[in-house]
């Protein structure tokens, strides 16, 4: 895929911000838009992660540990910023269910102090990274982007409102660009389905599946970072964006793959599905290409999983 990450002005070299930076996208991000010439910032209240997270990229970022909550590092750290990546939330279903304040107070009110820093500070663009939860409970598929927005759970709502406030903010001249991730996964990833299920499998304990029937549109972080990467440039992004794979997987698939990757004889242990779950979703990705130039439908969405499960 070529490179397109931020735009370098005249020649220069850009100034970026990723906030969340040394998260799983985030280090994922920061290694491409440094392999496109970029200087970049790393802004992390290092919650969920650690500064050893972006291994050998800690050299070559300047890192600052700070929460987007706090205006005066937003201040202090946006300063000749060209384009911000706007990466750090409470970023999992579960999580936001369990710390529901900290959910809303990062997501809603940290993404409204990034788009406000942001617009006092001259950022040309906010890259915000929203979420297929922001649809809720499909009606048809694929989901495009001009589905109705209804939001089942806390995180989908914390993203949506992060979304309006973009809304608010590109009103008033800021340049905005927001994607819809789907299911991310790669290498790095914790926590999260693939992850626990690799966990699992290798050591030869049940897969635990809620339900197993929901459907997911898993998508390679690579493919993420490109979309991300071309959010960032000099081609404004009026409307949102889906970013998944077009293809459907379900959990029990999902499993059942990890199960012969890996040679595991573990067992599926099947749960009653959890009510703050949607029970189904595929990304209708036709924008993706007709606004970034990005071509995402793959014909094996899990072309990575054999890459992490040997690892």
């Amino acid at each position: 895929m070529p490179g397109r990450g931020a735009k370098t002005g005249s020649g220069g070299v850009s100034r970026v911000l990723v906030t969340g930076g040394a998260g799983f996208i985030g280090c994922h991000l920061v290694r491409r838009l440094l392999s496109d010439g970029n200087e970049v910032i790393v802004l992390d209240n290092f919650y969920r992660s650690t500064p050893a997270a972006l291994g050998d990229l800690s050299d070559r970022v300047e890192v600052v540990e700070g929460d987007i909550r706090d205006r005066e590092t937003l201040r202090r750290t946006f300063r000749g910023v060209e384009t911000v990546y706007h990466l750090a939330a409470q970023s999992n279903v579960l999580g936001a269910l369990t710390d529901i304040d900290y959910s809303f107070s990062t997501n809603v009110i940290g993404t409204f102090e990034v788009l406000s820093a942001a617009e006092a500070s001259g950022v040309q663009r906010v890259v915000y990274t929203s979420s297929r939860e922001v649809y809720g409970e499909a009606q048809a598929l694929p989901v495009w982007e001009d589905a109705p927005l209804n939001a089942k759970n806390a995180y989908g709502a914390s993203k949506l409102a992060g979304e309006l406030y973009c809304r608010v903010f590109a009103s008033r001249g800021l340049q905005t660009a927001v994607l819809r991730l789907a299911n991310v996964y790669g290498p790095g990833d914790r926590d999260r389905v693939i992850p626990l299920f690799l966990d699992a499998a290798k050591a030869g304990k049940p897969l635990r599946l809620y339900g197993g029937g929901q459907v997911l549109d898993l998508i390679r972080v690579d493919v993420v970072v490109e979309a991300l990467a071309r959010a960032g440039d000099g081609r404004p992004v009026p409307v949102p964006v889906n970013v998944g794979s077009g293809r459907g997987t379900t959990v029990r698939e999902l499993a059942q793959r990890v199960l012969g990757l890996t040679g595991s004889a573990s067992l599926l242990d099947v749960q009653p599905a959890r009510s703050f779950e949607t029970s189904a979703f595929v990304a209708g990705v036709r924008r993706c290409e007709e606004v970034l130039g990005l071509r995402v439908e793959q014909d094996d969405p899990l072309s990575l999983l054999p890459q992490m499960a040997a690892g």
